[in-house]
C-alpha cells in the first residue's frame, strides 16, 4: 500500500499539530499502522502504533499522553497522530507506516513495517 503523510509544520511549544497518513489503493483497516519519527543526527524512533485488530494502541513513553493516534472510521484510508503539548525535542520528520500482522513483542520496531510514507516535518520553537 501506497502512504502518504501531511499535516506537518512550525509551532511553538505547547502547541498542536495533527499529522495524516493517507492510503492509495486499500483501506488502512487491513493494517496495523504506526508513527515514527526521525531527529537530525539521530535514529528513527517508534512513536505511536495502531493494531489492525482490536482498536489497541501503543506510545513511546515520551510522547504518551499527549499523542493520540486514531484512525477515520469514515474515511478508512486514513489515520491520524494528533499531537498536543508539543515540545522542542519533538521536533523532527515524522514518517507514517503499515504492516499487515507485526509481532506485538516488535510492534515497536521498524523492521515490522513494510509500506513507508515520504515524511513530514515537525518543527517545534521553544
Amino acid at each position: 500500500v501506497q502512504l502518504q503523510a501531511s499535516g506537518g509544520g512550525l509551532v511553538h511549544a505547547g502547541g498542536s499539530l495533527r499529522l495524516s497518513c493517507a492510503a492509495a489503493g486499500r483501506p488502512l483497516t487491513d493494517y496495523t499502522v504506526a508513527w515514527f519519527r526521525q531527529a537530525p543526527g539521530k535514529g528513527r524512533e517508534f512513536v505511536a502504533a495502531a493494531r489492525r485488530t482490536g482498536g489497541y494502541t501503543y506510545y513511546a513513553n515520551s510522547v504518551e499522553g499527549r499523542f493520540t493516534i486514531f484512525r477515520d472510521n469514515t474515511n478508512k484510508t486514513t489515520v491520524y497522530l494528533q499531537m498536543d503539548g508539543l515540545k522542542p525535542e519533538d521536533t523532527a520528520v515524522y514518517y507514517c507506516a503499515s504492516g499487515s500482522n507485526p509481532i506485538l513483542s516488535s510492534i515497536r520496531s521498524a523492521s515490522m513495517y513494510n509500506s513507508w510514507g515520504q515524511g513530514t516535518q515537525v518543527t517545534v520553537s521553544s
